[in-house]
């Protein structure tokens, strides 16, 4: 049985200490949509309290539409079927543009219909359990993007973290947790799948590529699962491929260059610089794919080529769950868009 516990000597005051009882155990399905609460007199009996001070807690309740006044009979937990606005916790690894697109899609979907905080753990599972031990229980849902180093031991521990969210509140963003199962919401990418079939939707010009060139970073989190999808993808279909960890020094008429960082690095401005400094022109001699997808593709390099996730997708995805309180998997779209570099 829920009980309302009062420390007169916090220093939190007592009607915040209320407050933030009745809205987490409401929050947390402790107290579930229909519940009668105690009434004012009783509450206020029971601990204390003045009848001031619960009138004035029942009234921000009722003001966050999570508590209903029934003329005659009391105050109800309301149900969020009939309107109160669900309360959305973000979990980002970093706020990088492509997740910009992602939040922009996500708010834009939700059109005011829901209230939301956003961090970041900048993929610290201490961090992450700094979060979870302040914010557990306070909010509906719970948005992760699960990207933590991939040993084994911080994969097991990000697993067991994730676990203490009740999987009816859980989505997890843009990858999927190896070993964890659930009835939770995740609208994710396949790695190495992904960059096999979006490579393979050029399909009709790679005749024309002499050698694929991946120019990558040692440090990157996925780069092994993608590379393992570009050597099956090139295996399968006779492209020579070389991986690199920078911008050539030499580069040959018929290459095609795969560049896995951010296409608006320096590295991608190195090598369109080196291919012109050869007298070489971008999109016949020698072309670019730029791995993810953002807006300003469509004019860098009169048209750069992605090999990308939907990320516009994936945060509409991650709101309508929300909104039609149904969680559901996803695999995330991933596709090639084909500009003048390719």
């Amino acid at each position: 049985m829920f009980r309302i516990s009062i420390d007169q000597t916090d220093k939190k005051p007592i009607y915040k200490q209320l407050l933030d009882q009745l809205e987490t155990a409401i929050r947390s399905g402790v107290l579930s949509s229909g519940d009668l609460l105690p009434s004012m007199s009783v509450l206020s009996s029971e601990t204390g309290i003045s009848r001031e001070t619960v009138k004035k807690v029942y009234g921000i309740l009722s003001g966050k539409d999570l508590v209903v006044a029934k003329q005659g009979k009391g105050f109800y937990v309301a149900d969020p079927a009939d309107g109160a606005k669900p309360r959305i916790l973000l979990l980002f690894d970093k706020f990088s543009i492509y997740k910009q697109v992602i939040y922009n899609s996500f708010v834009h979907t939700l059109e005011g219909k829901a209230e939301f905080v956003i961090l970041t753990h900048n993929q610290s599972l201490d961090l992450l359990e700094f979060y979870l031990d302040n914010y557990l229980g306070k909010f509906d849902y719970y948005v992760v993007t699960p990207h933590f180093p991939l040993d084994e031991t911080s994969q097991k521990r990000a697993v067991k973290l994730v676990s203490r969210i009740p999987n009816r509140k859980l989505i997890l963003l843009d990858r999927l947790l190896p070993g964890f199962q659930g009835n939770f919401g995740s609208v994710y990418q396949d790695f190495e799948n992904d960059i096999y079939y979006g490579l393979a939707q050029g399909l009709d010009q790679w005749h024309k590529t002499s050698s694929l060139r991946v120019i990558t970073m040692p440090q990157s989190l996925y780069g092994q699962f993608i590379r393992r999808g570009v050597e099956r993808f090139c295996s399968e279909f006779s492209v020579p491929v070389e991986f690199l960890t920078g911008v050539p020094s030499q580069v040959n008429r018929g290459d095609t260059f795969l560049v896995l960082n951010s296409q608006l690095d320096y590295g991608l401005v190195e090598l369109s610089r080196i291919i012109r400094s050869n007298d070489l022109k971008i999109g016949s001699d020698v072309r670019i794919i730029s791995y993810n997808e953002y807006y300003i593709n469509e004019i860098v390099l009169d048209g750069l080529t992605t090999v990308s996730a939907d990320f516009v997708q994936m945060g509409r995805e991650a709101a309508r769950m929300i909104l039609d309180r149904n969680l559901s998997k996803v695999h995330c779209d991933f596709k090639m868009i084909r500009r003048n570099t390719f």
